[in-house]
């Protein structure tokens, strides 16, 4: 039970984290004025967690003032991976220490 409880809050962590970025990449695509407070506190927010893939990729411009930050996506690719990872083993470690029920008949 404390498996699955540890699991869900790992998985509702990850999807805020995904959340965030995804507004990131949205916001930076559309070319968002990083002056407004909205934008300012997203770009703020999401910098620390964005911090371990920085340099890797390159942001792409497209047009005028279209970035597509492939930086922001791999970060949510890895995030998720990592995630789903960890909620697997914490899950199997759960089923593990879960004593079997014997039925007699």
């Amino acid at each position: 039970m404390l498996a699955r409880f540890t699991a869900g809050l790992i998985n509702f962590f990850a999807g805020i984290v995904e959340l965030f970025l995804a507004v990131r990449v949205i916001l930076r695509f559309f070319g968002a004025n990083p002056e407004a407070s909205f934008v300012h506190w997203i770009y703020n927010s999401t910098d620390v967690l964005l911090q371990p893939f920085r340099g890797i990729f390159p942001s792409q411009v497209v047009g005028h003032n279209h970035v597509i930050d492939f930086s922001a996506l791999f970060a949510m690719v890895i995030y998720a991976v990592f995630a789903a990872i960890i909620v697997a083993i914490l899950l199997w470690l759960g089923r593990l220490s879960t004593p079997a029920v014997v039925t007699k008949r």
